[in-house]
């Protein structure tokens, strides 16, 4: 056999042999919510590094209904959600004999946004919005003056996150005051940079996102404050979410992870990296979230630990949930 030949076989053979090894190294299955996804990739990110390439994580973003249907098939170690699990989908696990470990992975606001240049509408209050988003308000609130007289005769332009999403569920659930109920004539999108970019070229519109996309994007778009009951005027913020001022828009969000992959080592070993308290800080805070307090971070290990399972919901949302009550 020529040199040239037997090179090309030995490379060929060991890129085989590596494909082989590629394949059998322990994976971490995760999917699930757009807005955990920037936690789940940068724990991933990190964790792997950390393992040496040991273990591999997959992220995937299929939000969380998409993400739900994955899990409760038995499809995924992980499930990321940005609202509780409904009882549909409690239904569907149930059928395919999943049981799940609900813990919250870390403390999100939802931004309503605006177009930078728009002056009037910088506070707004609940009702105000609900007057948007309500279902009747569905091609008859069309105009800002609708909302209030005092706002311009300009069309009203919308956009928010698609009806697949935690985000539009928990929006609803706290704006309108029913989960998954709202007007059908916006910009509905599972992407939010296409509701980012929407607002920022439209002077007239307003949309609602998760607090870690509006950071990452406050030079194109502007936070509208929420008029509280006392008539102060709070923007979402981190320092907001947890000092409890900024509401009804501040909430957990989760991870689900699968009981019967519960014991695998490379899921431990992940999870355990990913509610470590310094790991928390550090990486949650990072993409625009706010922590578990070190506490919480190590009540929800102990969880884990001791694989409880079930829901602390009855397959819905809840406003000024504590998260002490998450993870006991």
């Amino acid at each position: 056999m020529k040199l040239s030949t037997l090179a090309a076989s030995l490379f060929i053979a060991c890129a085989g042999l590596n494909a082989h090894a590629q394949q059998n190294v322990p994976t971490v299955l995760i999917d699930g919510s757009s807005t955990v996804f920037p936690i789940s990739e940068a724990v991933a990110e990190e964790f792997q590094k950390s393992q040496q390439g040991k273990t591999r994580v997959t992220v995937g973003v299929s939000g969380t209904g998409g993400g739900f249907k994955k899990f409760c098939r038995g499809e995924l170690d992980i499930t990321g959600a940005s609202r509780p699990i409904r009882k549909d989908e409690m239904e569907l696990c149930k059928q395919h004999g999943v049981e799940y470990i609900e813990m919250p992975v870390a403390i999100d606001a939802l931004a309503t946004i605006i177009n930078p240049s728009n002056t009037f509408a910088e506070c707004l209050s609940i009702p105000e919005l609900k007057t948007m988003w309500a279902p009747e308000a569905q091609g008859k609130v069309t105009n800002w003056n609708q909302i209030n007289d005092k706002f311009p005769n300009a069309p009203l332009v919308l956009f928010g996150a698609g009806t697949d999403s935690g985000t539009y569920d928990y929006y609803t659930f706290a704006v309108v005051g029913k989960e998954h109920s709202s007007r059908g004539d916006f910009t509905a999108t599972e992407d939010d940079n296409v509701s980012v970019q929407g607002v920022a070229r439209d002077e007239n519109a307003l949309g609602f996102l998760g607090l870690a996309y509006y950071e990452h994007n406050k030079d194109k778009i502007k936070a509208v404050a929420i008029r509280q009951d006392d008539g102060s005027c709070v923007l979402p913020s981190v320092e907001n979410a947890v000092n409890g001022t900024y509401q009804p828009l501040t909430r957990p969000i989760f991870y689900y992870v699968d009981k019967s992959k519960a014991d695998k080592k490379h899921v431990v070993d992940f999870i355990h990296f990913a509610f470590d308290p310094k790991n928390q800080e550090e990486l949650v805070s990072e993409v625009g979230y706010v922590s578990l307090p070190a506490e919480i971070a190590n009540s929800a290990k102990a969880k884990f630990d001791a694989r409880k399972t079930g829901s602390h919901f009855e397959g819905g949302s809840k406003i000024g949930v504590k998260m002490t009550d998450l993870v006991n």
